[in-house]
């Protein structure tokens, strides 16, 4: 009785979807990050894109807790979706905080340790983009899910010891006295590191609901 009373109740079968348009919307959004990366005009140019895919990717973290609230039968634990998500949106609401720093402090010139953070953020959108699909199948693609998981976890330690290169020689060129500029790129440093820093928090999640599933 209870399975045909499963049956009848409402189902969601567009979770994954919504997660998969979530990671296109985070690929997009570090793509305009890294691009504003470049300096110049391109930090005006491609701001307003990171704004417009944070924006975007809230309307869907909205649109997946809406369908928890209304779904009864849901793929897989339904604190485990709305952790996902969340931990999805993470990244780029920390994309935005460090182009909105960016911007603050009207810096048009970045060091190449900060493109390289660029670089890194970047791949871990691919990563994440790549591994989130393969959720719809836990089972048949768990060993792909957690290599994906681990490359992202060995970026986010590389990109620990380029900010700490990088601020060693901030801090040392910050001998002549630009404190103003030292401020700025000190923020900017711990701002893209704390993205890469979300996404290792999505992959722990992913990892987290693997394991409950395999």
């Amino acid at each position: 009785m209870f399975h045909l009373f499963r049956r009848m109740m409402p189902r969601e079968e567009n979770f994954f979807e919504m997660f998969a348009r979530h990671a296109d919307t985070i690929l997009l959004g570090a793509g305009e990050l890294r691009a504003m990366l470049d300096g110049g005009d391109a930090v005006a140019k491609h701001y307003p894109a990171v704004l417009r895919a944070e924006d975007d990717a809230d309307a869907i973290t909205r649109e997946v807790v809406q369908a928890v609230r209304h779904t009864f039968v849901t793929p897989f634990d339904r604190g485990d979706i709305q952790a996902l998500i969340g931990r999805m949106d993470d990244t780029l609401d920390q994309m935005k905080k460090a182009s909105k720093s960016i911007v603050l402090f009207g810096m048009t010139e970045f060091a190449e340790d900060l493109r390289r953070m660029g670089d890194a953020i970047l791949r871990c959108a691919a990563l994440l983009r790549e591994a989130v699909p393969l959720m719809s199948r836990i089972s048949t693609n768990a060993a792909r899910i957690n290599e994906l998981c681990e490359q992202i976890r060995q970026v986010e330690g590389e990109v620990d010891d380029i900010h700490d290169s990088g601020m060693t020689t901030l801090f040392r060129d910050a001998r002549d006295g630009d404190a103003l500029r030292f401020i700025a790129m000190r923020e900017v440093y711990d701002q893209l590191e704390k993205i890469v820093d979300r996404f290792d928090d999505a992959a722990n999640e992913i990892e987290s609901i693997v394991v409950e599933h395999v």
